[in-house]
């Protein structure tokens, strides 16, 4: 019997990286991406003592011509991929939109919203044509409501769940799924990101109160994957127990 496979973006960090040890975990073959070489090898060497054969592709998602030449690369198995996890994503800066780094929004509406496009565009038509498949969406929070100078990084989450919706209804008339995981304050390298490097107020988002893991996401990816084909888990907002909404957050200082 064939193993499944799984295309997992910006698999090197983060609730990617944690993804693909759970998929592995759970008897999946991976295809793995980042950017980075050396996380990208160890990210498959942690999958692969799951027992996953693990095939990684090293392309910035930001850059459509390399997402072509990846996906066009996959022979064989590896062409008919059962789910693809649009995970590569990242926020860039705390400031008032009105003071907003051009960089930064360029790097995020880059990453987080054409990335995904380009990467669903190339792998969703194949799996229309099979008749099977799954996308997940890692979403936000964030896309909910905007909070306090997260402006442009929630525009882009709220253009997550406003795309997921909308390929979900493309895709209708087919068996294939597709799911908007939403989390809230997970402890990765996501505020160090956003904070360009700066340890000490990444440090400071979660102090006072328990975050969620990139495991805890990656469990929730796993369960809408593993959930009956005829049962579409369309989204899902996953929150740590003291966090109510995006800027609602309980802390025991």
């Amino acid at each position: 019997m064939k193993k499944k496979i799984a295309l997992i973006t910006g698999a090197t960090s983060g609730i990617g990286e944690a993804c693909a040890r759970r998929f592995a975990l759970g008897g999946y073959d991976l295809i793995l991406t980042g950017r980075n070489s050396e996380r990208l090898q160890a990210a498959k060497a942690a999958a692969e003592e799951y027992g996953a054969e693990v095939l990684t592709l090293l392309f910035d998602v930001r850059d459509r011509q390399a997402c072509q030449k990846a996906v066009a690369s996959l022979q064989d198995k590896w062409a008919e991929i059962d789910v693809l996890i649009n995970n590569a994503g990242l926020a860039l800066g705390l400031e008032k939109e009105y003071m907003g780094d051009w960089d930064d929004w360029e790097t995020m509406i880059d990453t987080n919203i054409k990335g995904m496009l380009y990467m669903t565009r190339l792998i969703v038509p194949a799996m229309v044509a099979r008749n099977h498949g799954h996308v997940i969406n890692i979403g936000s929070v964030a896309g909910d409501a905007a909070y306090a100078n997260g402006n442009v990084y929630c525009a882009t989450k709220a253009a997550v769940k406003a795309i997921t919706d909308g390929l979900r209804i493309d895709v209708a008339e087919s068996a294939v799924r597709v799911t908007n995981v939403k989390p809230g304050l997970v402890e990765t390298h996501f505020s160090v990101t956003r904070f360009h490097g700066d340890q000490e107020k990444a440090d400071h988002v979660y102090k006072g109160i328990e975050p969620l893991t990139g495991d805890d996401i990656a469990d929730v990816a796993f369960y809408a994957a593993s959930a009956p084909e005829h049962v579409q888990i369309a989204e899902v907002l996953v929150l740590a127990t003291h966090q109510a909404s995006g800027s609602v957050i309980h802390r025991e200082l």
